[in-house]
């Protein structure tokens, strides 16, 4: 990897400035005192690598929040209601993962509507974090819309778990919203990583939490 491409990478782990002033009532990192964190994992329930962060988060007494596909909580029921039933909160992250940006807005509506059908909550969390404006400012009447403040960017097959390691350490403060993927593509990357970070923050006193069922305060 070349280095200029490092220092992108390594800087798109926070979204920028502008999110906040054009999304501000979306959630980029919890206000916070003390050293808790918020652990979420996108694009699943996925079997053969859900059930691995799940142990993981069980092992160090860890919530998390999956914002999870609807089409993949329909095709795997048992594995969706095994992450609640651990405690864990649960977001809808659409249906079928259209980007905001490519797709008119009657159809993108449709779309989380339908994950709506099996995905029962108020968290939202935008495909690849992309939603036009018109979008942002119909969604907000009826989700907390959720982005993050540490992306691991674990989905990224051009690079190594010791450069998602960095991001993490890098980038993880007091109420960082910390974005995984419990997907295929992910998991070579997502579990290693996870399992360092895991272990890191127990060392270091945080909690990891599940964000709220109810809405929260942000910064």
């Amino acid at each position: 990897m070349l280095a200029i491409d490092k220092y992108v990478l390594l800087n798109t782990a926070r979204l920028p400035l502008v999110y906040k002033w054009i999304m501000p009532k979306a959630l980029h990192r919890l206000d916070s005192e003390t050293k808790q964190v918020f652990i979420t994992f996108d694009d699943g329930p996925t079997p053969g690598v859900s059930e691995k962060a799940l142990d993981l988060l069980a092992h160090y007494q860890a919530k998390a929040t999956f914002f999870c596909l609807g089409q993949n909580a329909e095709k795997h029921p048992e594995l969706f209601n095994k992450i609640q039933s651990a405690g864990h909160t649960i977001g809808n992250h659409s249906f079928s993962h259209p980007d905001g940006w490519k797709t008119n807005n009657t159809d993108y509506f449709l779309d989380i509507e339908k994950a709506e059908k099996t995905i029962s909550s108020h968290l939202f969390r935008p495909p690849y974090g992309k939603l036009s404006l018109s979008q942002y400012l119909h969604l907000k009447k009826k989700f907390t819309i959720v982005l993050w403040d540490t992306l691991s960017l674990d989905y990224n097959q051009n690079v190594d778990t010791g450069f998602c390691w960095e991001i993490i350490k890098k980038n993880t403060r007091p109420g960082s919203i910390i974005v995984f993927h419990d997907s295929i593509k992910a998991a070579p990357r997502m579990i290693p990583v996870l399992e360092k970070t895991l272990n890191w923050l127990s060392e270091s006193g945080f909690e990891m939490k599940a964000l709220s069922s109810k809405p929260m305060s942000h910064s």
